[in-house]
């Protein structure tokens, strides 16, 4: 019977049973989409990425990334977590490698003595201004939970609305799973630190307890609402998944020119927890 080697690993956190878990599925180049997807809901987590050879030389390795409920072109506790385990498993030697996915050839630095990795996303985007009453009532909150600036979309690969309120609206906010990839959050501009929840029911988890693509896409909005200078280098954290028992920190930067984010980074550690082999699941489509 054919089997398959995978790892589990917490991502943006250094101890066990927090941050974001991550299922790592290796020498997949054989299997299907379908089966991809079946893999990833028998695992259930936020996400399962699966390790396949590059199809061009730029690339040290290629991925592709599924929730239990879609495929994802880029997600960043799935690049963080697979980069500093290929390295420490030995599969990669270098510590600059290039990851090819969905979203195209992304940098990613790892720091093997830490055990952590840092991945820069792909080319900022940010939409226009949104009407936060909908956003408000869609997660049981209300025009006087609002800080603002107004919500947008913003992303580096993988595009969410961010939703500024108050520090204990986002503590009691309640996931009505009527709007997908929400990043609900409260700015703290004196300690550069954001307390963030992200809800994303259409891929068939209701909340993350750490995503690395949205705080990724939140420093894009930061540079754009005015909260984070529109030049040169900025950097932020996260604190995220504490309303899920799954406390986690992701490290940020953002670069900005004349107003405009032009490039974005995350970092964070990665623990790993359980290793084992699976059978090929059958053709499920």
């Amino acid at each position: 019977m054919s089997m398959l080697r995978y790892k589990v690993v917490d991502v943006f956190t250094d101890r066990p049973f927090t941050g974001n878990p991550l299922a790592i599925v290796f020498d997949a180049d054989h299997l299907a989409g379908e089966q991809m997807q079946a893999i990833a809901l028998e695992f259930n987590l936020s996400e399962t990425i699966f390790v396949l050879r590059p199809t061009t030389p730029e690339a040290t390795y290629r991925v592709r990334i599924f929730t239990p409920g879609t495929e994802l072109p880029f997600a960043g506790h799935p690049s963080v977590g697979c980069a500093v385990t290929l390295h420490r498993d030995g599969l990669v030697k270098t510590t600059d490698v290039i990851m090819e996915c969905g979203a195209g050839l992304l940098p990613i630095t790892i720091d093997d003595v830490h055990g952590t990795a840092t991945v820069t996303g792909g080319t900022p985007t940010v939409e226009p201004a949104l009407d936060p009453a909908p956003l408000l009532a869609a997660v049981g909150l209300t025009e006087a939970d609002f800080v603002g600036p107004a919500p947008r979309k913003a992303g580096c690969g993988l595009p969410f609305t961010f939703l500024s309120v108050t520090d204990e609206a986002v503590g009691r906010l309640r996931p009505a799973g009527l709007v997908d990839n929400l990043s609900v959050l409260h700015w703290d501009a004196g300690r550069h630190e954001a307390h963030v929840r992200v809800l994303v029911p259409d891929a068939g988890v209701a909340e993350d307890p750490a995503t690395g693509s949205a705080a990724m896409g939140l420093g894009v909005w930061l540079v754009a609402s005015g909260l984070l200078p529109g030049d040169g280098l900025s950097r932020y954290q996260i604190r995220q998944g504490s309303e899920m028992r799954r406390p986690s920190l992701l490290s940020c930067s953002i670069t900005a020119t004349g107003g405009e984010a032009v490039s974005a980074t995350v970092s964070g550690h990665v623990v790993q927890i359980a290793s084992g082999e699976m059978i090929v699941p059958p053709f499920v489509g």
